[in-house]
């Protein structure tokens, strides 16, 4: 069976260190993007299936990068994971009417991101 893509994108290192960690334990094949501009170059060049994406985030946030990345015909069945530490009904508001999959409000369990993979891939 082909092992699923996954980018983490998050511009806190122990964040995206320690979501990589638990998803490759899990047999997913992970990648890492630091900030915006990287999360979109990563996408294009890896074509993840799924995608972990820090809302907050330097140079272009998660919103902006959802929204390109879902506009896109090529990448439109991405799916993406919104990650903030602002759980405000407003914020879920904009991730939903920029495409975002799902949102999740830090801090979250390994457990919760795990089930989440699954959940939003169907493996």
């Amino acid at each position: 069976m082909a092992r699923f893509k996954v980018l983490v994108v998050d511009d806190e290192p122990f964040i995206c260190r320690s979501l990589s960690f638990v998803l490759r334990k899990e047999d997913y094949e992970v990648f890492e993007a630091r900030n915006g501009e990287e999360a979109l170059e990563a996408i294009l060049e890896h074509r993840p299936d799924l995608v972990f994406l820090d809302v907050m985030m330097p140079k272009v946030n998660g919103f902006e990068v959802t929204k390109r990345v879902k506009a896109d015909p090529d990448l439109g069945n991405t799916k993406i994971i919104l990650l903030t530490a602002k759980g405000q009904e407003q914020d879920r508001a904009t991730g939903r009417a920029m495409g975002a999959d799902d949102y999740m409000t830090k801090p979250f369990s390994p457990t919760k991101i795990l089930e989440r993979a699954r959940e939003i891939l169907g493996s």
